[in-house]
């Protein structure tokens, strides 16, 4: 027992170590982006006419498809988290399936779907309605891929709520409507909150599905993801503050979401 103190001691600063390489690496790259140009060239690139309809049509963007995402997939969370029913596993695997297959894949589906002579797209332009190549279709491509995130943080919330306390508040008269939005959704706050957060930074990053079925269109469909690929072609430090501009974004909201479910949680404890 005594020669096993200083070998677990030992495993223990290894462990230590290697667990520091994965962060790094993870790092390094991001480190360098932040440090290849001094804030003054950063303010002038990203103050750049391209940059700035890139930054203004991504936050209108993912804006929308956070608010629809939210909408549509905050019922499908609590169904999936209180109720099995045929087909549930095919409807989970139906919400899942954005996450696992390439975004540019997604882009081939939506213009499969809505473009002009899609299964959809073909009775929309009869009516002289045009989806694909335009803002529309850059929200619905954020949301397509982005979605899932919302209902999985937000089943995850539903699950985690007390069955009992539901029950609870139909035994005294509430109905099933006023009981979802009065105890399950505020019990599950935090949880709908990061899944909010997760939302919109997967749409902020959004890059395949977008540039297969929007297109890259200054002013109206090139966010700024695809004004970094476009940038790289002639202006690399224009790529590089764009690219930062994105990383700040994404930062910035998981910090918020990471001080506000950390506020609630010991509020409600």
């Amino acid at each position: 027992m005594e020669d096993q103190a200083p070998r677990w001691a030992r495993a223990g600063w290894a462990l230590r170590v290697s667990s520091l390489l994965l962060p790094l690496f993870l790092a390094l790259p991001l480190v360098s982006l932040v440090l290849r140009l001094d804030p003054r060239a950063w303010l002038e690139h990203v103050a750049s006419p391209v940059a700035l309809r890139a930054f203004v049509l991504t936050l209108e963007t993912t804006a929308v498809a956070t608010v629809l995402s939210a909408a549509l997939g905050l019922p499908l969370a609590w169904l999936l988290a209180r109720h099995r029913f045929r087909g549930s596993d095919v409807v989970d695997t139906l919400v899942a399936l954005p996450v696992t297959i390439p975004p540019v894949v997604v882009g081939v589906a939506l213009l499969m779907a809505f473009g002009r002579q899609g299964l959809v797209g073909r009775a929309f332009d009869l009516l002289g309605i045009h989806v694909a190549f335009t803002s529309v279709a850059v929200v619905m491509a954020q949301m397509t891929i982005a979605s899932p995130f919302f209902v999985r943080a937000a089943r995850a919330g539903f699950e985690a709520v007390d069955p009992a306390l539901e029950h609870a508040a139909l035994t005294l008269g509430a109905s099933p409507w006023r009981v979802f939005w009065t105890v399950s959704v505020p019990l599950a706050r935090p949880a709908l909150f990061a899944g909010l957060v997760l939302c919109w930074a997967r749409a902020l990053s959004e890059f395949g599905a977008t540039m297969m079925f929007a297109g890259n269109f200054p002013g109206r469909t090139q966010t700024l993801s695809l004004a970094v690929m476009s940038a790289m072609e002639s202006d690399l430090d224009t790529a590089v503050a764009v690219a930062s501009l994105s990383l700040l974004l994404g930062l910035a909201a998981l910090l918020v979401a990471r001080g506000a479910a950390r506020r609630w949680w010991v509020a409600g404890g």
